[in-house]
């Protein structure tokens, strides 16, 4: 393996203190401003998203991720509104202090310097960046990679400490605009751009990489690898077997979609599944 970057990243051990990280997310309803808010009262979102966070550390998840989810459809990083980051960032910071386990911050539609500053705002420890070197057409349109903006503005903040978790050929979207390019060198780029983490994905929301994508983007970089969608009882021990941690989120909740609540039965037989793996 070519190592493109003298970025020795340890990321998952440094932020978890263990080789292999089980990360639940926290798909926050739809904040104020967003197209499927209904006039919900502040504490009733904070509410909500705080239910799925317990749930997530009492069954045994090592790690949280706060997500936008409910903003669907999503807004391109410019077009964003501040109100989204203030939202987020009380989120964050409540979850961060009710929980005290590592917390990331992923802003939808790719938007690293909303998620820079909530992280920096709310005690996260990481960011997750789905299109951080490159470009692609996504559902939103045509995005562009954002590395050297948001790490100039990492630099700014003095929040070198947050780490970057970056999407390898990044789900709901097409690649076209690189296929004369492999997802290893793909892949070789977000190490090149400073990346300390690469994460697989599916095609879409809660679709798994394959075993064979996993291993080929694994092959191509010296980061810590993990796998952010589709982790489910079955295959969980498989994948952890060839990564350093997974990011759950459908399988957890309510009839497995993404839009219901967290149930805590899910994640204790999820973290039950996943322990050969973790004591291997």
């Amino acid at each position: 393996m070519q190592q493109i970057s003298d970025n020795i990243s340890s990321a998952i051990r440094e932020i978890f203190g263990t080789g292999k990280a089980l990360i639940g997310m926290i798909h926050c309803p739809p904040f104020p401003g967003a197209p499927r808010y209904r006039g919900a009262a502040m504490d009733t979102i904070y509410d909500a998203c705080m239910r799925d966070a317990e749930a997530l550390v009492e069954g045994g998840m090592h790690g949280l991720m706060v997500e936008n989810h409910g903003d669907i459809p999503f807004s391109k990083p410019e077009d964003i509104g501040p109100e989204t980051a203030a939202f987020m960032s009380v989120v964050t910071d409540r979850i961060a202090r009710a929980t005290g386990v590592p917390l990331g911050v992923n802003v939808l539609a790719n938007a690293p310097i909303p998620a820079f500053a909530i992280a920096m705002a709310g005690g996260a420890k990481f960011i997750r960046v789905n299109q951080w070197a490159n470009a692609y057409v996504a559902n939103e349109g045509f995005m562009e990679g954002r590395a050297a903006e948001a790490m100039r503005y990492r630099s700014m903040l003095r929040a070198e400490h947050i780490k970057v978790f970056a999407d390898s050929h990044v789900k709901h979207g097409a690649h076209a605009i690189t296929a004369d390019r492999t997802i290893g060198e793909l892949t070789r780029d977000l190490a090149f751009f400073d990346a300390d983490a690469v994460i697989a994905t599916g095609q879409r929301t809660g679709n798994s990489a394959t075993i064979e994508e996993i291993e080929e983007i694994g092959q191509a970089t010296h980061l810590p690898l993990l796998v952010g969608s589709g982790v489910t009882n079955d295959n969980v021990v498989e994948i952890l077997k060839r990564t350093s941690g997974v990011i759950v989120a459908s399988s957890l909740k309510v009839g497995g979609v993404w839009w219901n609540p967290v149930e805590p039965a899910r994640v204790k037989a999820f973290v039950e599944a996943a322990r050969p793996a973790l004591e291997a």
